[in-house]
């Protein structure tokens, strides 16, 4: 049989080939030719066929065939036939294949090998591919190299170890005593890998974190002399002495240094020195000042340390390139809440990067932005904010709107600035806003008195002749329909008044409704503001009866059912059309723990906070009929507690509870699913009585983070005996600072009355990370599915 080409022919013939088809057949008919060598057991040429069939495996195609041709070549004597089986072994096998079982023996050999380079042969493939199996039986040939006096081979046994105690960290104090002198190495090779493996023990174990924290000084010495020696040319990269060995370190000194005083004491002087004495024009200089910075942040560090570190993101905030902007802006989003003012002093510089062209750049510049607002710059930081959201991308609108929104309602100077500002950007991006900007823009408007003249004339201006921004419209469809006799009657002192006319507003609320643009809750704002002006305005009356009533046939359902209520208002209860049309009180806003509710006094509002309390046991639909009742101002009445448990409460208790229909209340207590990284997932629990089967979890989400969770998915999965319904969710961002909530509802089957149990996932986007985490829900109250 001739003998096959080399290898270097075989790339040289591969390349020339122009098509994938072309290509596909010479690598066939060569793996062909290796097959019928590897049955001749021909030992001459399996060096050769083993490295053609590494590189073929390498641009994709099968080489599995070629395992057992590996196992052959490191049990073969020569090195050059070594090598290339374990460089195929590394390739082609891993632990899910018991074939690798069998290299066994053979490392244990190699690693007891003459040569120094057989031994690290297998080092390399044991550290590389090695399983549980053969760590627990290869520890103790690894321990003992790494005494070795032989610096090649201890730092390849340092690597080993590393994989060791990653397999079986069991193993962890085996290696313990051999540490103890690898930092006392002068080869740089042997230092690095000990560094590796000291901190993989140090983030494994707290016991050895305590027990190594006494290296401190030592790792400290050695960092010095690195930064002090002279030039080296074995070490030397862009004129920095083993930049490699000092990241290394300082992350080490890191992870040693938190949350423990004596240890940062110990490297606060050292890491000043290389905060300051290296060379930043390269990018090898930024990697240790970058590793730095996050070690001074790390640990609990002096504070004109810490401000160093930040006017060092503040200088990579400078640097032309993008990736260095990009970490900085990184860095200082996750110390701002720690170190605020510090990070104040470079407001301008991130300012600057929201007009950068790069979008990930523009991103972080965006939150750190919105994380920088206080009460003294909120005026200048929103000005730079509204200008960004003027001419930012369309995925920044949505947050940047959400963002400003929140800022403005925290640190807002005054309410006319606080109307315009959410003006501005309901003018800029209003389609972009959350659900709950409207809602909120009106609770503003309606509760700043003083301003409602001003605020009506403003809006009537923004939506002249412009209906794209279905927010604004929408508002301003409101704010014309309660205050529209203020705007006819010019009465606005803010700004100089404008003459309007009652048929020149109705000409833009009809307008409204007619519009192409205008969606269909749009509309139903618009023809209830029309309605609403038939008590305010005087000589258009027979105007508004004429739209109404034209719009009781429209084929829009929700409008036609307004249309035909509102048309029997003008018929049959005329007399009573004043009093539900009347202008709307002062809304109040209050977050408690408990319910709230809103009483009206005079024209005014009081908040009243409602307790809960348990029910005393025996007495559950009785004493929660009290509470709707007292909920309706209705505590003169007392319903009947029930003698038998199948009968109902009596009196209004029981016509109360016969018009929630379905549901049970019987006192099931809530659960908390999930509370982690500010993302709380509350359940609530009712029974359906008319399928008991069926328990409904409402779902209620919350973020006390300070920006807001986007793009939120909750999944969830129930064993095969369950049937599990999940309904759309009331939307997708959860606001930050526990300033609103997501709900959303499951209905269980449950028919055989098992005890429940949840899967669930959840998926969202915080600070411009995607987030994911799954969760087991054991702790279903026995009552939600008995």
């Amino acid at each position: 049989m001739p003998a096959p080409i080399r290898l270097r022919e075989l790339i040289r013939t591969i390349r020339t080939a122009r098509t994938q088809a072309e290509e596909r057949e010479m690598i066939q008919k060569e793996c062909a030719a290796i097959r019928s060598s590897f049955r001749e057991e021909d030992n001459t040429y399996r060096c050769r066929n083993v490295a053609k069939l590494l590189y073929m495996h390498m641009l994709g195609y099968p080489a599995h065939f070629g395992q057992l041709e590996c196992l052959k070549l490191i049990a073969s004597q020569k090195f050059t036939d070594k090598r290339i089986g374990y460089l195929g072994a590394m390739l082609l096998l891993d632990e899910r294949q018991d074939v690798h079982l069998l290299m066994t023996n053979c490392i244990k050999n190699d690693l007891n090998h003459s040569t120094q380079y057989v031994q690290g042969l297998a080092l390399c493939t044991l550290g590389c591919m090695g399983s549980s199996e053969m760590c627990r039986d290869l520890a103790g040939e690894v321990e003992k190299l790494l005494k070795t006096s032989n610096s090649y081979l201890r730092k390849k046994a340092a690597l080993c170890a590393v994989h060791v105690i990653r397999k079986v960290p069991e193993l962890m104090e085996m290696f313990l005593p051999a540490t103890k002198n690898l930092l006392n190495e002068k080869n740089h090779g042997v230092l690095h890998t000990s560094v590796v493996l000291l901190t993989e023990m140090c983030e494994r174990s707290p016991d050895m974190l305590a027990h190594f924290r006494k290296l401190v000084p030592q790792l400290v010495r050695i960092l010095k002399n690195l930064i002090m020696s002279g030039y080296s040319p074995e070490h030397d990269v862009s004129g920095i002495s083993d930049p490699f060995l000092q990241v290394r370190i300082l992350r080490l000194l890191r992870i040693l240094g938190r949350n423990d005083d004596d240890s940062s004491e110990a490297m606060n002087d050292i890491l000043a020195q290389v905060a300051t004495n290296t060379e930043t024009s390269k990018n090898v200089g930024n990697a240790i000042l970058y590793e730095t910075v996050l070690t001074i942040m790390d640990i609990k560090s002096e504070s004109g340390l810490r401000v160093l570190a930040i006017n060092i993101l503040g200088r990579f905030l400078l640097n032309n390139d993008k990736n260095i902007r990009y970490v900085a802006l990184t860095s200082l989003l996750k110390t701002v809440q720690t170190d605020h003012n510090a990070v104040q002093r470079h407001r301008s510089t991130i300012v600057d990067c929201l007009k950068d062209l790069d979008v990930s750049i523009k991103r972080r510049a965006m939150e750190l932005s919105f994380a920088l607002v206080n009460g003294n710059n909120v005026r200048g930081m929103m000005k730079e904010l509204l200008y960004f959201l003027d001419s930012c991308e369309p995925e920044f609108k949505a947050d940047c709107a959400s963002g400003i929104f929140l800022a403005a309602e925290k640190y807002a100077p005054s309410k006319r600035w606080h109307i315009d500002t959410i003006m501005r950007v309901l003018t800029t991006a209003g389609s972009y806003v959350r659900d709950d900007a409207v809602p909120n823009l009106i609770q503003l408007i309606t509760n700043s008195v003083e301003m409602h003249a001003y605020t009506v004339q403003r809006l009537y201006k923004a939506i002249l002749g412009d209906y794209s921004q279905q927010p604004l419209v929408q508002v301003a469809s409101w704010c014309i329909g309660e205050y529209g006799d203020l705007l006819v009657s010019g009465q606005c002192e803010e700004e100089e008044a404008i003459q309007v006319t009652e048929d020149e507003v109705l000409d833009i609320l009809e307008s409204v409704l007619i519009s192409n643009m205008s969606a269909s809750v749009t509309r139903g704002y618009a023809l209830t503001a029309i309605m609403k002006l038939s008590t305010r305005f005087t000589c258009t009356v027979n105007r508004i009866k004429k739209v109404v009533s034209i719009y009781g046939s429209s084929i829009d359902v929700e409008l036609q059912q307004r249309a035909v209520e509102y048309n029997a208002l003008f018929k049959k209860y005329d007399h009573m059309r004043p009093a539900l049309l009347e202008r709307m009180p002062v809304m109040e806003k209050i977050t408690t723990n408990g319910p709230t509710e809103i009483v009206q006094t005079n024209g005014e509002t009081e908040p009243v906070v409602l307790e809960t309390k348990p029910p005393p046991s025996g007495l559950q639909p009785a004493s929660q009929a009290n509470d709707l009742l007292d909920l309706l101002g209705g505590s003169d009445i007392t319903p009947v507690i029930p003698t038998a448990p199948t009968s109902k409460p009596a009196s209004a208790g029981g016509e109360l509870l016969d018009l929630l229909g379905d549901l049970n209340l019987t006192g099931i207590p809530s659960i908390t699913a999930y509370n982690k990284n500010g993302l709380k997932i509350d359940f609530t629990f009712e029974r359906s009585n008319t399928n008991p089967s069926v328990t409904v979890i409402t779902i209620q989400a919350s973020n006390s983070t300070e920006l807001d969770m986007t793009d939120f998915v909750f999944q969830a999965a129930v064993p095969k005996t369950f049937q599990l319904q999940l309904l759309s969710p009331s939307s997708s961002v959860i606001p930050a600072f526990n300033s609103g909530t997501i709900t959303q509802v499951i209905k269980v089957l449950n028919p055989q009355k098992q005890q429940l149990r949840m899967r669930i996932k959840l998926t969202y986007n915080h600070k411009g990370s995607a987030m994911q985490d799954l969760a087991e829900v054991n702790n279903f109250p026995p009552q939600s599915w008995q």
